[in-house]
């Protein structure tokens, strides 16, 4: 079994909504059908005891080593914590190979259980051993070392919940939510609100101390301290117990707590002056522990924390118990447990000793022994949920303390009694902090969990405000670009800054950040993520949506503007026109489900059946009037845009608009077909947007068609008396588009410049010849550069034998090179003549002929 060409599938595809590894897999004769491989399915089983059945009567049919390996794939994940359910094998032309999907949850680990799965295959192929423990406990280790942690997770699921996109921006935990002029960032418990003079603050405690002991907020007494014995001189002007800790520490690293003596005092100071230049001693507060979060001035979560402990038998070792303390289930290391395992470390040793006890002590039936100062959950603490029982006035004492620091989200630490009572008398707040951990509120060990990835998204995103913009995505085989273009200038004019992809470059508010072909999702995302976007438009092709799927979830409006017959067929699997259509499709179904809306051609047989993929409503296009869809449609009191005299009209439920074509100057007074059904399927992607008509036909009649607005889309230059069109068309129903537009300008003689594009089947090459030598007196065949895995003059041979049978053509030239072969055309054009240059390298040849003209 061989596997090749593994993708990731970052984005809605081909095969579901989800994420998931893409591979080729082959199987050679041996190993084809798993059944004829003696004991495989035994030795497999062996091997991976939980594997889901895959050999369930009817469910494949014939199962080969790829149905095995995608069902290992997917059992290993699940074994190693992941969230994944969705899985698919399917077989390709070729025979032996199929492509194997499966859904991950996080990349890394999908590519890794990939391997691991094959591994597992071949060992049971061949009955060798296979150590399926390692292989799950090494998955597990990288999910819990690269998923987000589970403060992040509860603010992303919240975002989810309700509808708000989001993406990673690094493997830590920077998330951005939202897109373009929207969008939020968060970093675990820190957003884009908070700001870092209030960060200072809270890492400056004597200052925060200061700042609410002036507000008369109670607070623990103190003051720094430069050294050792500075500390013992300042718990001695202090009285009683103090605490000592770092000004600048976080996570309770380097705090005494309730110290007493000079030596326990002069000892702290220099644990505490390892973590932090200055120190600062304070008095010590008796009570509860307790961490308050504020999310936007107001108390969300409150929790006991309370230092692991444990409690004698009388029988056992503190040793022992803690041994047994950590074989509690629930605990664990890092952040997939509900409680950390208790470090039984030299902090806890010395704390231990502090008290006169060792690890060996065997304390008494019911003794409580605390094995820390502080509570951190991290250490092996424990939380519990007292939410519902904090006062009123302490809740606003709370409250106030985070305005005064200023953080929109913070940990505020209480010491007292009770929190079911004031604070003032019986207790104080010890400290603000930045970036709080969630985990104790969203899984305390005892109580209630709280919701406070919703109170936080609900803070940083308004009541109905999903964090979206405007997305139009755009795809077809022919037209998407200028349809992109429209779009983006009726958006213009609505406005809105917009973000625009398209296969000549990325352009945001009509400056170019970005040049070649990006019309994928990587470009999507650039634009997604950038500041200054109030609306996106993506021209969407096939390759981007192969390769890695959309570059985003889902999208207001999806336009198709057509399929026909096709094009770069027999690439990457797709070897019919409906394999194509389930590709361009993609966009269809993952409009917002309820409100989003598809523009459909609805002179193409293939386009009009995506409508039933469509989880929002339907808008038809089609210039004929009486297209039987258009009629359907409309009697049905459903959108329809159609041509009627020199009128687009635009009609749902009685009522009609109307677009002048003459006011369009794209289509050139309305005799370029092909122009015409761009600027409809435009009109539908303006409406569906809910945009007023006078700014969807101020749009429209303000584009121009040149070569900077619109670079390879029928650009029309005059020579010496001459008409020349450059057009970028490289398939068949292109080329019958540009024929038919050029039947309406009137020429004495008509000659073509062509190459063809290497990567196009034979019978695609050759029927662009055969077309244009009906149409044109003269054909001028170059080779371009990159003949795109041909032998050289291949193409060539393929564009003669399109001409053998030419009605019209009756003087053909071979050229090597596309400016040459421009000369070529130039030298013999006339007055009165038209030429048609079919263009390769877009932006040269445009340039070229543009300095040609200018020459004269």
């Amino acid at each position: 079994m061989k596997v090749s060409r593994i993708r990731a599938l970052r984005g809605p595809n081909l095969w579901s909504r989800k994420t998931a590894i893409e591979a080729m897999v082959s199987c050679n004769d041996a190993e084809y059908l798993t059944s004829e491989i003696p004991d495989f399915a035994i030795r497999l089983r062996t091997r991976f005891p939980d594997l889901d059945p895959f050999h369930a009567a009817g469910q494949y049919g014939r199962v080969t080593m790829a149905h095995a390996l995608e069902r290992v794939t997917l059992g290993l994940q699940i074994q190693a914590g992941c969230l994944v359910e969705f899985s698919k094998t399917t077989q390709t032309l070729e025979p032996g190979t199929y492509q194997v999907v499966v859904e991950y949850s996080e990349e890394a680990v999908g590519r890794l259980a990939l391997e691991f799965a094959q591994a597992l295959c071949h060992a049971a192929a061949v009955d060798t051993p296979f150590d399926l423990a390692d292989a799950v406990k090494q998955l597990r280790e990288l999910n819990e070392e690269i998923r987000l942690g589970p403060s992040t997770r509860a603010i992303v699921n919240a975002a989810v919940v309700r509808g708000i996109p989001f993406r990673r921006l690094t493997d830590g935990s920077m998330v951005q939510f939202g897109w373009g002029s929207k969008q939020r960032r968060i970093q675990a418990a820190e957003t884009s609100f908070t700001g870092a003079i209030a960060e200072s603050i809270a890492q400056d405690k004597e200052l925060t101390r200061s700042l609410l002991s002036a507000a008369g907020i109670p607070v623990a007494t103190g003051r720094p301290v430069a050294n050792a014995a500075d500390a013992w001189a300042a718990a001695c002007e202090i009285g009683g117990t103090v605490v000592v800790k770092p000004r600048d520490g976080n996570q309770g690293r380097g705090v005494g707590v309730n110290l007493a003596g000079r030596a326990q005092i002069e000892a702290a100071y220099s644990v505490a002056a390892e973590i932090s230049g200055e120190v600062l001693v304070e008095r010590y507060i008796p009570g509860g522990d307790y961490r308050m979060l504020v999310v936007g001035n107001k108390l969300v979560a409150a929790a006991r924390r309370d230092p692991p402990t444990v409690i004698g038998d009388g029988l056992h070792s503190i040793r022992e118990l803690v041994a047994q303390l950590n074989g509690d289930p629930r605990r664990g290391e890092g952040h997939s447990h509900a409680l950390t395992k208790v470090h039984f470390d030299e902090i806890a040793l010395s704390h231990l000793a502090a008290h006169g006890l060792t690890a060996e002590c065997v304390p008494a039936k019911g003794a409580r022994v605390s094995l820390r100062n502080n509570a951190n959950l991290s250490t092996g603490g424990t939380a519990t949920d007292v939410t519902d029982d904090v006062h009123p006035e302490l809740a606003a004492r709370v409250e106030m303390a985070a305005q005064l620091v200023g953080l929109d989200i913070c940990g505020v630490d209480v010491v007292c009694d009770s929190v079911s009572s004031p604070l003032e008398g019986h207790g104080a707040i010890i400290e603000i902090n930045a970036a709080p951990g969630l985990r104790m509120h969203l899984q305390p060990s005892f109580g209630q969990g709280r919701g406070v990835g919703e109170a936080i998204i609900s803070n940083v995103f308004k009541p109905g405000d999903d964090g979206r913009i405007p997305v139009v995505a755009v795809t077809g085989t022919n037209g998407k670009t200028t349809t992109v273009r429209l779009i983006a200038s009726i958006l213009n004019y609505q406005g809105l800054r917009v973000g625009m992809t398209s296969t000549d470059g990325v352009y945001i508010e009509g400056k170019r950040i970005d040049i070649g072909d990006c019309s994928g999702p990587k470009s999507a995302k650039k634009v997604l993520l950038h500041p200054d976007v109030d609306a996106a438009v993506f021209e969407t092709a096939r390759g981007g949506l192969l390769r890695e799927g959309l570059g985003f979830d889902r999208c207001h409006v999806a336009v198709v503007t057509n399929i026909g017959r096709g094009d770069h067929l027999g690439l990457s699997n797709i070897n019919t026109v409906e394999d194509l259509t389930a590709v361009k499709r993609i966009v269809v179904q993952n409009v917002t489900p309820g409100v989003g809306v598809v523009v459909l051609n609805a002179a193409d047989p293939l386009v009009v059946g995506m409508a039933s993929h469509c989880r929002g409503s339907v808008t038809f296009f089609a210039r004929d009037p009486n297209n039987p869809v258009i009629m359907k449609h409309r009697a049905q009191r459903k959108r329809v845009i159609y041509l009627e005299g020199e009128w687009i009209v635009a009609a749902e439920d009685g009522v009609e608009h109307r677009v002048p074509v003459a006011a369009i100057p794209l289509t050139q007074n309305g005799t370029i077909a092909f122009q015409i059904e761009n600027a409809m399927a435009a009109v539908g992607a303006g409406w569906g947007l809910g945009l007023d008509w006078e700014t969807i036909r101020a749009g429209l009649a303000n584009f121009v068609s040149d070569t900077q607005t619109a670079p390879g889309r029928f650009n029309l230059f005059s020579h010496r008396g001459a008409t020349l069109i450059a057009d970028y068309g490289h398939n068949v129903d292109a080329i019958r588009a540009l024929v038919h537009a050029i039947d309406s300008i009137p020429a004495k003689r008509r000659s073509v410049v062509i190459s063809g594009a290497g990567d196009r089947r034979d019978e695609d090459i050759r029927q662009q010849t055969e077309i244009l030598g009906d149409a044109f007196d003269e054909v001028v065949l170059y080779q371009d550069k990159c003949q795109r895995g041909r032998a050289d003059g291949e193409v060539l041979g393929l564009l003669r034998q399109g001409l053998e049978k030419a009605k019209r053509a009756r003087d053909v030239k071979e050229i090597r090179g596309e400016f040459v072969a421009i000369d070529a055309a130039f030298a013999n054009l006339k007055a009165g003549e038209l030429c048609l240059i079919l263009i390769d390298q877009v932006e040269a040849a445009l340039g070229y002929i543009r300095q040609r003209v200018t020459a004269g």
